[in-house]
């Protein structure tokens, strides 16, 4: 079942662990994520973000532009200002970004999945480590 507003008090999140939850369940493979609630999607992963210490992008993209696009909507809305002296590539592409070592990388990438992977990194075995996605591309540009 892909969560709705419906699944949450007031279509808000009362704990991390609610938000996790929600998050685990979001696949933009599944064809029924289409309909999630984007804002609440939005919603959910601000709140886990803000619980674990940085977050690790990957990017499957149809093309360079829109990975780039992507990775700019997603680190703006989490306070990250990447550096993208990225290569020329005119294939599918995979799109790496580490806040924390300020790595970011592309390649050609030959798989069938796009979307987002946000995987959240905690200096403790109790902080948030997990990764969620794959989130819509286009998940911050509304």
């Amino acid at each position: 079942m892909i969560p709705t507003s419906d699944s949450t008090p007031n279509g808000t999140f009362s704990s991390v662990e609610q938000a996790s939850h929600y998050l685990r369940q979001v696949d933009c493979l599944n064809p029924q994520t289409a309909n999630v609630d984007r804002s609440l999607l939005r919603q959910a992963l601000l709140l886990v973000v803000q619980a674990s210490d940085y977050q690790i992008f990957g990017i499957c993209a149809d093309t360079l532009t829109q990975g780039i696009q992507a990775l700019e909507s997603y680190a703006t809305a989490l306070n990250y200002a990447p550096t993208l002296d990225l290569p020329t590539i005119e294939e599918a592409v995979y799109i790496k970004f580490n806040p924390k070592s300020g790595l970011c990388y592309a390649s050609l990438y030959s798989g069938n999945h796009r979307g987002v992977l946000v995987s959240c990194q905690s200096a403790t075995e109790a902080g948030i480590n997990e990764m969620f996605g794959h989130l819509p591309l286009d998940l911050f540009m509304d």
